[in-house]
């Protein structure tokens, strides 16, 4: 493989597992000033977490056989050290380990639906059974050769389009956040403005993060097809995204009257989860509408956790959850060749709502049963007087802003 595709394959491995601790900064910044440290952690745990059970069985999991295999066997290859040998091992394992940072960020996302009242160590637990119970075998089904990348070929239709991660990671994360917001139940005094973020900057940097590192997890995977279509992936990375802070902030204007930053970093990350699954199969100019689209419906989503009930601290469902259903069906209709409004019929859209739904069913039974499960044996939530006293000094013994008085 030539050397430059190697290089960008390097890079772009090096952005997304920089995501990560963007999703930390992000979230971090959203909670009160007492469970900041509890929200990176949880982060920083699924990054530690996620890469070890990733090289020992996880990369083995994510390609299968056939479409009728749920996983590939976690022993075949324990710890890697067949591919290391053989003889393309070193764009393998770089190869390998761009997969890990997607496993890592996808488990991370979840977090985000329990802040300021789970117990770490029931997190930790819950991370490395759901990655490998729905992660690995998720991934298997949609890059690695499994029911849903045959889907198409099956019902001679055309394939699911997924290029970076709408259901895999997206629908995926959000699903399992849903099903985990509903075990753990809501905050104490949970209500509409029960909390506000404590730190804007810090929730701007972290959105900033996401965005930098974005680049590299929609255009990353093109270093295996010597670059061919990096330059539709980035113009529609950036277009999607850039429209949907507009329409989010439009939506905030019209409905609140004021139009916030939290709110364009927020628009930001919707559009960027709505244009993951389509970002190398738009024209240009439907990803701008992409983004419009989903920055407004997101905005307008993320309010539906106070009618239905759900607390979902930090909108995982809303913008995740939402914004991946929106980009994957959305390519059904606007998809290059092949979507219902340029040349093509219904069977895009088909295989793009087949796949979609059943991640989210798969992925939110497991979850909402896993978690189900830790609750009723060691306990996933914090006692509500932890809770009010702070998660950050009962869960980890540390301050986010310990400042010394002079």
């Amino acid at each position: 493989m030539e050397t430059g595709s190697i290089a960008w394959g390097l890079t772009a491995t090096a952005l997304v597992l920089f995501m990560t601790p963007g999703v930390a900064f992000f979230y971090g910044g959203l909670v009160k000033a007492k469970s900041v440290i509890s929200m990176m952690m949880m982060s920083f745990g699924a990054l530690g977490l996620i890469s070890v059970l990733w090289i020992l069985y996880g990369y083995n999991m994510s390609a299968v056989n056939g479409p009728t295999e749920f996983a590939g066997n976690p022993f075949s290859d324990f710890g890697l050290g067949n591919l290391a040998m053989g003889e393309t091992g070193s764009t393998d394992l770089l190869g390998a380990t761009y997969g890990a940072t997607f496993a890592i960020i996808t488990v991370a996302l979840i977090s985000g639906a329990v802040a300021d009242r789970a117990k770490f160590g029931s997190w930790m637990i819950f991370a490395g059974i759901w990655a490998t119970l729905v992660y690995f075998p998720v991934a298997a089904w949609v890059w690695g050769g499994g029911w849903i990348m045959k889907l198409g070929e099956t019902l001679g239709l055309p394939s699911v389009i997924d290029y970076a991660g709408g259901t895999a990671v997206h629908i995926n994360a959000g699903a399992a956040a849903l099903a985990l917001a509903l075990v753990l139940g809501k905050r104490v005094g949970f209500q509409k403005g029960i909390t506000k973020p404590h730190n804007v900057p810090l929730v701007l940097i972290g959105a900033s993060i996401l965005w930098f590192g974005w680049f590299g997890f929609n255009a990353g995977a093109e270093w295996l097809n010597g670059l061919a279509n990096v330059g539709i992936i980035v113009i529609n990375t950036l277009g999607a995204t850039a429209a949907s802070i507009l329409a989010w902030m439009l939506v905030e204007k019209f409905k609140d009257g004021k139009a916030t930053s939290v709110g364009a970093a927020s628009g930001a990350v919707a559009g960027l989860v709505a244009i993951t699954p389509a970002c190398a199969n738009l024209e240009p100019g439907w990803a701008l509408l992409l983004g419009g689209l989903s920055g407004a419906v997101c905005a307008l989503a993320v309010e539906l956790k106070f009618k239905l009930g759900f607390d979902d601290s930090l909108d995982v469902v809303g913008i995740h959850l939402v914004g991946g259903i929106i980009g994957t069906l959305y390519l059904g209709f606007f998809a290059i060749n092949t979507g219902l409004l340029t040349g093509g019929d219904l069977g895009q859209l088909a295989v793009q709502a087949i796949a979609g739904f059943s991640v989210l069913v798969y992925s939110f039974i497991v979850a909402y049963l896993l978690g189900l499960a830790i609750e009723k044996t060691i306990g996933f939530r914090i006692k509500n007087e932890d809770e009010l006293a702070g998660i950050d000094t009962s869960v980890h013994g540390e301050e986010g802003y310990a400042l010394e008085r002079v």
